[in-house]
């Protein structure tokens, strides 16, 4: 079978696992904020704001499962977990640090265009069908 772009993202291609890995709401946040340093789960709540403590598990989890984060338990008291990227994950450090860098240069723009977007669509109203 020929490779081709079109292919890149059937059903079995690594490329769509990855856009289903990245494009989790909260995915790309975890690993940035693991990008640096290993962390444990409150320093993550923290670090990270807006994501409960419930669904930062489940992704922390998630990503446990993809290889791409290790969780490690030190036997001491109290008990202290701490989160980090794994190999495999730090090379999505160079990726997510280029998204977060488009996001830093576009983001206003993003924002300006749905702004006014929003306004011309509230100047017009509804779309009417036909």
């Amino acid at each position: 079978m020929r490779d081709s772009a079109g292919q890149v993202f059937l059903a079995d291609c690594p490329a769509r696992l990855a856009i289903e890995i990245i494009t989790s709401k909260w995915a790309v946040v975890i690993l940035f904020a693991l990008s640096r340093e290993p962390r444990r789960h409150g320093e993550l709540a923290d670090l990270i704001g807006g994501v409960s403590r419930k669904v930062l598990t489940q992704t922390l989890r998630r990503l446990q499962g993809y290889g791409l984060v290790e969780r490690r338990a030190y036997a001491e008291a109290p008990p202290r977990v701490e989160y980090s990227l794994t190999e495999l994950g730090l090379t999505l450090v160079e990726p997510i640090a280029a998204l977060t860098d488009w996001a830093r240069s576009h983001g206003e723009a993003v924002v300006d265009f749905q702004e006014t977007d929003f306004q011309e669509a509230a100047k017009h109203g509804p779309a009417s069908t036909g």
